[in-house]
């Protein structure tokens, strides 16, 4: 993720509203953590190693995660620092197994993370979507970098499949979005597929979500 990414108002405004220790609460957290650790333990139970999660945002996810599977060491990052305050009052209050929250620009050279590299596990939830084009492929080819030989890259979102939308509120969602900024737009898992097998990884796993998301699980190819 970059800095340029939304997270100081436009379509998330709603989105950044901390309360008196700093932590912001996403609107889509109740809804969909739930669904996505279940798929995650599911397949993921066995990984051991480091994680880092990429635009970590109000830092709520990624405590779940961190109970749903223990056995990786866990790293949140992004690059607004009032992001980084709330994922920090999140593991204080939570308790969870969690590191201090790392300033990665993903289009940049990953030196905020070289220490945790290698890594087992990349995650990524709703973030290019809502970023460049550009920085789809320095997240994707970063992580071809920086993952193990065993490595999983884990995105989710709301994509196009196929070349089509999931459902309408997608349409109409991806309208909103491009309005907002040209660059910015539902991706075709296609694309992303494309990039991926660029860095290394074999053709994802594709999930379905609640509300037309999808959870995309990419692993190094053999």
């Amino acid at each position: 993720m970059t800095a340029d990414a939304p997270g100081e108002g436009g379509i998330y405004a709603a989105y950044a509203q901390p309360g008196a220790d700093g932590r912001l609460h996403a609107p889509s957290f109740e809804r969909n953590h739930g669904p996505i650790r279940d798929a995650l333990v599911a397949r993921l139970a066995g990984l051991t190693g480091r994680a880092l999660e990429v635009g970590s945002g109000s830092g709520q996810h990624i405590g779940v995660w961190a109970e749903a599977l223990p056995r990786l060491d866990w790293t949140p990052s992004d690059p607004l620092a009032r992001h980084r305050a709330s994922i920090d009052a999140w593991t204080q209050v939570t308790g969870r197994r969690v590191a201090p929250a790392r300033d990665l620009d993903v289009t940049g050279d990953w030196s905020a993370v070289a220490d945790l590299i290698p890594l087992s596990l990349i995650i990524c939830l709703n973030v290019i979507h809502i970023a460049p084009w550009r920085v789809a492929e320095c997240l994707i080819g970063g992580a071809g970098r920086a993952l193990g030989p065993d490595g999983v890259l884990v995105l989710y979102g709301p994509y196009i499949v196929e070349g089509r939308h999931t459902g309408e509120g997608n349409v109409a969602f991806d309208a909103r979005l491009r309005a907002e900024n040209p660059e910015w737009g539902l991706r075709d898992t296609a694309d992303v597929a494309a990039l991926a097998r660029e860095a290394g990884f074999a053709a994802p796993e594709i999930l379905p979500m609640p509300s037309d998301n999808r959870l995309l699980i990419f692993r190094r190819k053999g």
